[in-house]
């Protein structure tokens, strides 16, 4: 028998389920942590239990969330820098095939070189809160680089030429034509780019941390591992997991605002 809701209701019931179902697993392996650590009798100095993770949230809730704002404050002007810098070589990429070829084996040599490699070298020639910086830039840079380039380079031939036969100009083709049909790739780029960025700040926290300096909430994890204080580097873990989570959620929230009314990724479809 065919199903005879209407289509909204279903949709309605899908979204609530992906909402639902992800909150039910999150209870059952928080349970399943809960009672691991309570049948064990694992002492809170090899793994604490979700109950003194959460206490210690809330006790020490100054120091991590001081720490919080500076990781986030660092991954978001990285994640700016590279949004702003991939898109802006992008469309220089496209509009000449010899600054292309120039500089792009060397964008594919900066992102395959690991960062945490990168992270000492740049903290021993820059202030620290610059090499920080640097590396979140260096590793959410690239995936705007790539995708930006490869929506602008793949725009329908035909309209290309009816642009063309038209007699628009370069800049025209850019901004009407160009852009518009990269936007999906642009901000495929832009939520791969999020995340990455927090990683790269993540990464050279902890690297700034092991050499004494430092103060974001990265520090703060390799400082409790160094003073045994495992309760507050899982709370310190937790605070950077629902942060990745909520970049990732905004970027992929304005990015079905976006495309929600005219790309096929985001318009909503009759089942």
């Amino acid at each position: 028998m065919s199903d005879t809701r209407p289509s909204s209701e279903r949709r309605r019931g899908e979204s609530m389920l992906r909402v639902v179902l992800p909150l039910i697993a999150l209870a059952i392996g928080v349970f399943a942590w809960d009672f691991v650590v309570r049948l064990g009798h694992i002492p809170a100095y090899v793994l604490p239990g979700p109950g003194l993770v959460a206490r210690t949230l809330i006790s020490d809730r100054v120091v991590l969330l001081s720490s919080l704002l500076v990781t986030l404050r660092t991954t978001f002007e990285g994640f700016a820098l590279a949004a702003t810098g991939g898109i802006a070589l992008a469309v220089l990429f496209n509009q000449s095939r010899l600054v292309e070829y120039s500089l792009y084996p060397y964008a594919v040599i900066l992102q395959v070189t690991p960062v945490v490699a990168i992270a000492p070298l740049l903290l021993i020639y820059l202030p620290q809160e610059a090499a920080v910086l640097a590396c979140a830039w260096i590793v959410a840079f690239f995936p705007v680089l790539a995708n930006t380039t490869l929506g602008l380079n793949s725009v329908d031939h035909n309209l290309r030429n009816l642009f063309e036969l038209y007699g628009a100009s370069r800049l025209q083709m850019l901004v009407h034509l160009k852009l518009p049909a990269a936007l999906p790739h642009v901000l495929a780029g832009l939520r791969i780019a999020g995340g990455l960025s927090l990683i790269g700040a993540v990464v050279a926290e902890i690297a700034a941390g092991s050499a004494g300096a430092g103060s974001g909430l990265a520090y703060r994890i390799a400082e409790s591992g160094y003073r045994l204080n495992i309760p507050r580097m899982f709370a310190a873990l937790v605070l950077l997991s629902l942060a990745g989570i909520a970049i990732f959620g905004v970027l992929s929230l304005v990015s079905q605002l976006v495309l929600r009314r005219w790309h096929e990724s985001a318009v909503a479809r009759e089942m």
